[in-house]
């Protein structure tokens, strides 16, 4: 089954960023479209859902107060570090280290531990409000690998 794109527009509605800002991430190699490249004047680029959570995760990372140089970095490791499952683990920065935390415990233990200010983005919570705002915007929008409406499958499981 191939997996159903973004356009541009809906990407930018959906992750609640404007066009220019994804156009500029793209064109900067921050997020890339993985679905369909941008190849010309008039050509439509496809972001995929994983890149819907790329993207709303450095929005909520740049939220925070983080400089985008170093949500680059940060990004960097994320992607490194957590390969497919985005949605699987918490991120706490601290000044310019990034730490990825999968437990409880193990997140009490940093803040704990940590001084000055950290920052911590519960990446499960991210993945929660791109689908709720698909779900919005697009309500008979099928998800990647799943063959119904998110909508329908939300509702299937008591979240509606």
């Amino acid at each position: 089954m191939n997996e159903q794109g973004f356009s541009g527009k809906s990407t930018a509605e959906i992750v609640d960023i404007t066009y220019r800002q994804l156009d500029y991430w793209a064109r900067t190699d921050l997020v890339r479209p993985s679905l369909t490249e941008a190849s010309g004047s008039g050509s439509r680029r496809e972001y995929s859902y994983r890149d819907l959570l790329e993207l709303k995760v450095i929005k909520s990372l740049l939220d925070a107060g983080i400089r985008l140089e170093q949500v680059r970095r940060v990004f960097k490791y994320v992607r490194e570090n957590l390969g497919e499952d985005i949605a699987s683990a918490n991120l706490v920065i601290d000044g310019s280290r990034s730490v990825l935390v999968n437990t409880g415990a193990e997140l009490i233990d940093i803040l704990q531990n940590g001084q000055g200010v950290l920052n911590v983005l519960p990446l499960a919570a991210v993945k929660e409000e791109v689908d709720t705002r698909i779900v919005e915007l697009f309500p008979d929008r099928t998800t990647p690998g799943i063959g119904e409406p998110l909508a329908i499958r939300r509702k299937a499981v008591g979240e509606v």
